[in-house]
């Protein structure tokens, strides 16, 4: 009997462990939840940001980046390039005759005027900014600045001319010769005038806009009626498009997307096939490189073929083909608010 009375004992006293060391596992575990719960995991940290670009957190848009650091001799000499007539060839036609500098980088023309004042077959847009887009031309058809270029000089209604033609007129200029043959090793060639040219391009940047400023916290930047503007801009579906550090440029889309934008225009040209010219897929075709906003105010006519005369003609194309709505004079002034908010500084100066 006494031996049994140890026995259960000893069986009392494991019990009690038993129920201690699942008290404990229990505890453990809801510490360890709760943690989870209230301290997320640790995680590594990010490569480290930008110093250029403003992170935004939730905003759908980002303030543009401070001015790209370039080789400023290079920069001088695609300046010089870019204005310079002799890239076309009945030396008429310049970059900056599509692309005005004072004229919000463009030329406001439906469709622009090329050599022997031929008109070309679509909208030209603006060149400040280009850099930021991830692709060039309406139809997304070049990857950079420098392929970019090879278009206009060499299109017989733009600027009609070849590259040996380009290079022996700037070979034969002693100021040119001199001054590529100080910045590249290889002097005048087709690469290092596509490279001038799209260094001089990537410092076409337009920062300190109202609404980057808005965005950094200046809450002043913007009037009350913009502030609303850019909530209606969110609210009814234009960032779903227009987002980003150039408020476009980022994406592809089609072109009536609710409702049919070519059924009523008889008169299509191929250009108005969008992508589909490029790729030769028909889900491509009506589809766009979506347009960015940057500085729109001044950038009349509107969409690829010019036929939006005035920014609100534009908000009231958008807003009914691509999101199938129908604004109201309100909605329409306040959208054209904000829109105006994007017109930014260039070199320090606001653009006009």
């Amino acid at each position: 009997m006494h031996g049994l009375g140890m026995f259960n004992r000893l069986a009392g006293i494991r019990g009690q462990i038993a129920v201690l060391v699942v008290a404990l596992v229990c505890v453990f575990v809801g510490v360890v939840m709760l943690n989870g719960l209230f301290w997320p995991e640790a995680v590594e940290p990010e490569a480290a940001p930008d110093p250029r670009v403003f992170r935004t957190g939730k905003e759908p848009i980002s303030p543009l980046p401070l001015m790209p650091v370039e080789d400023h001799r290079k920069v001088a000499l695609g300046q010089r390039l870019f204005h310079d007539t002799r890239l076309s060839v009945d030396g008429t036609v310049s970059c900056a005759s599509c692309h005005n500098l004072a004229a919000g980088g463009v030329d406001r023309l439906v469709r622009s005027r090329g050599v022997r004042g031929q008109e070309g077959v679509i909208n030209a847009p603006t060149v400040f900014n280009s850099s930021l887009n991830f692709r060039l031309f309406w139809d997304g058809r070049a990857s950079d600045l420098e392929a970019q270029i090879d278009g206009p000089v060499q299109n017989p209604v733009e600027m009609g001319n070849t590259w040996p033609r380009v290079v022996q007129t700037l070979a034969a200029d002693r100021w040119y010769q001199a001054e590529f043959k100080a910045v590249y090793a290889q002097g005048v060639s087709v690469a290092n005038v596509k490279d001038a040219l799209a260094a001089f391009e990537r410092t076409l940047v337009t920062p300190n806009a109202p609404f980057d400023r808005y965005l950094r916290g200046d809450t002043k930047a913007l009037l009350p009626e913009q502030v609303e503007g850019y909530r209606l801009f969110k609210d009814i579906g234009c960032a779903s498009c227009h987002q980003g550090v150039n408020v476009g440029g980022n994406m592809y889309q089609r072109l009536g997307i609710m409702e049919d934008y070519f059924a009523s225009r008889p008169n299509r040209s191929a250009v108005d096939f969008g992508r589909f010219n490029i790729t030769g897929r028909e889900e491509d075709r009506f589809f766009f490189r979506v347009p960015p906003l940057r500085n729109v105010a001044l950038t009349p006519p509107y969409l690829h073929n010019g036929a939006a005369a005035t920014l609100e003609d534009a908000i009231r194309v958008m807003a009914r083909y691509q999101l199938g709505t129908e604004l109201t004079e309100w909605e329409v002034e306040r959208l054209r608010g904000f829109l105006q908010s994007l017109t930014g500084e260039y070199q320090g100066t606001p653009l006009q």
